[in-house]
């Protein structure tokens, strides 16, 4: 027995130290400069802190294979894009991915940084910029999972390698029983989801529908009855990718998400914006029907959130300043692109839209930065998705006294994820029992509610239903801009130098990768880290989810103009 243990102690530090990424010498790594306060302690942080994901238990991630026979966890998942943690624990885990105790011992999730961190790479050299949109295959990763235990589970071989790698040489057959229905019952609603929500087009590296994810994730797999919790005619595909934004200045803007439905301002609302996230994230998250309980729903019930840690991610977050262009910079040219910035919008300038100014204040002295909402002509897809509805579920009549109405029997999934944010968030500051709208209303007024509660009136603001739609998007302030290519909400274009183009004569296909083009400013042309190109419509079909229409600014401007205006782009 003892010759067995040690056997299969073996095999485990193996299987783990497969989990350890090889020394690439393809490309010598930068870390960028992005301010004082951004540490190499705090970036250790961002990129382990966990927020309650919960993928699964690490040990099985561990001994799930590729088709070729190698850990699935080979080389820290860069196969996908994800970028190796050297300070992971366990070793050989990508940026972004975390451990946390879980019902089935150590369990593997996930943290913005995963999607929120990027590298590129120009003459062989690679640059790292925390809080950057990751150019990440996040669909190509979750298809992978789910054919990686589907093998488990239809062959016998696979299973009987995975059930020793995960229990060891001397399981029994009861052993390999129970851990077989565990792996099947973690199997149904993962492949529920994906066999329902992926689409047919691949969103491609750097891009994600995370609304449709987020929605398909609550409403299909959280709010129904025990013991699935599942209503899968709830989920559907995810059509309207966006790229991922950029982290630098978020918590400052007063409004957030691409279509602007999300207040900013201060901590409260920063903490439903990234509760938000966790339950899109691989959160667990199953809400009962509790009368006794604050709100008549139990929240916290079956919620594996890490309030604390989103706390202090978002306070890491506030610390990441704009990456600073890291190559020579032509000062006269830029002082020219400079004036032409500040010029207003009919004459080709930025700053109208994109320039610092003041925005709303939520919270006492917490300032921010105005973000317009405006409709630019760009892709509308992502309206689609806010308008789905939804059968609700456990949470059908549920409701946030003074914040949210009752939830009817099919309901925006836009208002069910208000509903269960703000409902968990209020429970986690008020974990006590209550029976009358009164007693909450009175508690809401006292400790230990933080001051900014009121706040969360704004914190998923729905859009009327308008008699001529259309489709805002929020214009950012654009330092560190240089680094998040491709561009538009959508990341149809994939430069700046292209977006300065109008519309129909923009490029109709371009590989994505993190290969970068400092001159045009954006995607090289060239990419070998991924087998992808990206296909866009025209104008003609702006509601393709890939449209590259819109946005026409700065198109009229002469050719040295433009190059001016890049050139000031670079030093934002």
């Amino acid at each position: 027995m003892k010759i067995k243990f040690l056997s299969w102690i073996g095999s485990l530090l193996s299987t783990l130290a497969l989990l350890v990424p090889s020394i690439s010498s393809a490309a010598e790594q930068v870390i960028i400069d992005q301010g004082a306060e951004w540490t190499a302690s705090a970036r250790k942080d961002f990129y382990s802190r966990d927020q309650g994901s919960r993928i699964m238990p690490l040990r099985w991630i561990s001994a799930l294979k590729q088709p070729d026979g190698q850990p699935f966890m080979a080389e820290s998942l860069s196969r996908y894009g994800y970028l190796p943690n050297k300070a992971s624990k366990p070793a050989g885990l990508p940026v972004g991915f975390t451990v946390a105790s879980g019902s089935e011992g150590q369990e593997i999730g996930m943290n913005c940084s995963a999607c929120h961190t990027r590298q590129i790479e120009v003459n062989g050299t690679a640059y790292l910029i925390d809080g950057g949109p990751g150019i990440v295959d996040f669909q190509s990763f979750l298809a992978d999972l789910d054919a990686a235990v589907k093998a488990v589970l239809t062959d016998k071989q696979a299973f009987t390698d995975f059930a020793r790698a995960v229990l060891g040489p001397s399981a029994t057959s009861k052993d390999k029983e129970k851990l077989q229905k565990a792996v099947k019952a973690w199997y149904l609603p993962y492949h529920t989801l994906i066999e329902r929500a992926l689409p047919a087009k691949p969103w491609g590296p750097a891009r994600l529908d995370a609304v449709s994810m987020i929605f398909n994730r609550l409403a299909g797999l959280d709010i129904g009855s025990p013991p699935t919790y599942m209503i899968p005619e709830n989920i559907q595909p995810a059509v309207a990718p966006v790229r991922y934004p950029f982290l630098w200045n978020a918590s400052i803007q007063d409004k957030t998400q691409w279509p602007g439905f999300a207040s900013n301002g201060n901590d409260i609302l920063a903490l439903s914006r990234n509760l938000g996230e966790v339950y899109g994230v691989f959160g667990v998250f199953h809400p009962k029907k509790d009368k006794w309980r604050l709100l008549g729903v139990d929240y916290l019930a079956n919620n594996s959130a890490e309030f604390q840690g989103l706390e202090a991610l978002e306070d890491l977050v506030k610390k990441i300043s704009p990456p600073k262009w890291p190559w020579k910079i032509d000062q006269a040219l830029a002082d020219k692109g400079k004036e032409i910035f500040a010029r207003k919008t009919e004459q080709g300038g930025c700053a109208d839209c994109h320039g610092i100014k003041p925005g709303q204040t939520r919270f006492q002295d917490r300032k921010t930065w105005a973000t317009p909402l405006m409709d630019v002509g760009t892709d509308s897809k992502e309206y689609e998705i806010l308008a789905r509805t939804v059968k609700t579920g456990v949470l059908e009549g549920a409701k946030i006294p003074f914040l949210a109405s009752p939830l009817k029997p099919v309901d925006t999934a836009f208002n069910v994820l208000g509903t269960s944010v703000l409902g968990s968030i209020l429970q986690h500051y008020v974990p006590v029992l209550m029976k009358t709208e009164e007693e909450v209303g009175a508690k809401s007024a006292q400790p230990p509610f933080p001051p900014e509660t009121e706040s969360l009136r704004e914190a998923f603001i729905a859009r009327p239903v308008e008699a001529k739609p259309s489709y805002p998007y929020e214009s950012r302030v654009l330092e560190g801009i240089w680094a998040a290519a491709p561009y538009l909400h959508n990341g149809s274009v994939p430069t700046l130098a292209e977006l300065l183009k109008p519309a129909a004569e923009r490029i109709s296909s371009f590989k994505i990768g993190p290969a970068y083009d400092i001159v045009n400013i954006g995607l090289a042309a060239e990419q070998n880290k991924f087998d992808y190109t990206l296909e866009t419509t025209d104008c003609s079909d702006r509601n393709s989810g890939n449209s590259r229409c819109g946005h026409e600014f700065g198109t009229k401007l002469s050719a040295e103009e433009k190059k001016a205006l890049l050139e000031y782009l670079k030093t934002l």
